[in-house]
């Protein structure tokens, strides 16, 4: 092989002996060379976590031909759970949206400066609030009112759309509709949400507004990937910023809509690096 990409398993499986040892000799023993390795044992659960990484130039597989050489000779040996990606692959990624715009324009500013390497072939909304800040990025943009009566019917047609773009993964950006089981299910860890979740936490259309009557001294946010339960899936990533009396609804609004952009890239950046792993619904992030 003459690339120099690398090559990025996930693997988790009961706590066992050998477990490193039997990885790392795979890799060895088709001459790579292991860039990144990091794992984790969960001594309650008694479970393995481990993400390793490693350069394809020299390696002795083809691409095509890895997986099921460690399938067959390491994974079903140790009874493992694991994928494997590569560097070079661009996920392609939709976003669903609403009339909030912050979490967009964050996301769409980090694609197009190069930050992150995905493809985002569509954009949904649920309003046509958006649809110029897509058309401004080139962006294709799709909008599917959604009632009561016909949400199921919408989202079949989101999930024709989201599969007749080959899309890997979806972010809810600030998108104010509740996903149902028939799109996560087409999406299962592969839908990632932002919320805000202030200490104490406030429900409702005009959060930051409660919490500013009760003089809340801690704002945050939380992104997870998402579950039929709702704003109860595995959480990726989360982060809190002070506020204090002299912070106005305005203020807190815009550092609540700061953090939620921060929180929101650091879990899709996790994602689109094959940083994660679900286990009894909550990660390990490496």
């Amino acid at each position: 092989m003459t690339d120099s990409h690398s090559a990025i398993l996930l693997i988790s499986c009961p706590d066992q002996k050998g477990l490193v040892a039997a990885v790392t000799r795979f890799i060895f023993e088709q001459g790579g060379n292991i860039l990144h390795l990091d794992q984790h044992v969960d001594a309650e659960a008694s479970a393995f976590f481990m993400r390793v990484e490693w350069d394809l130039h020299g390696f002795g597989l083809e691409r095509d031909a890895i997986a099921t050489a460690f399938d067959l000779t390491i994974a079903r040996r140790f009874n493992m759970t694991w994928s494997i990606a590569f560097s070079d692959s661009v996920p392609r990624m939709a976003l669903f949206v609403s009339k909030q715009s912050h979490c967009l324009y964050d996301i769409l500013g980090r694609v197009q400066s190069g930050e992150w390497k995905v493809h985002i072939p569509l954009i949904i909304g649920n309003h046509d609030t958006l649809r110029p800040v897509a058309e401004s990025f080139g962006i294709p943009f799709h909008t599917f009112k959604i009632t009561a009566d016909n949400k199921a019917e919408q989202e079949a047609a989101q999930i024709a759309l989201l599969r007749q773009h080959n899309v890997d993964l979806v972010v809810l950006a600030r998108y104010m509709q509740i996903v149902t089981g028939q799109l996560i299910g087409q999406f299962h860890n592969r839908i990632i949400n932002i919320h805000h979740s202030f200490l104490p936490a406030f429900a409702g259309a005009k959060p930051y507004h409660a919490a500013s009557a009760r003089g809340v001294k801690l704002i945050g946010a939380t992104s997870h990937y998402v579950t039929e339960e709702l704003d109860a899936g595995p959480i990726i990533a989360q982060d809190v910023l002070a506020v204090n009396h002299r912070d106005s609804v305005a203020d807190l609004v815009r550092k609540g809509q700061d953090v939620e952009k921060l929180v929101l890239a650091q879990a899709i950046w996790a994602h689109l690096n094959q940083r994660v792993l679900v286990y009894n619904n909550k990660t390990v992030v490496f």
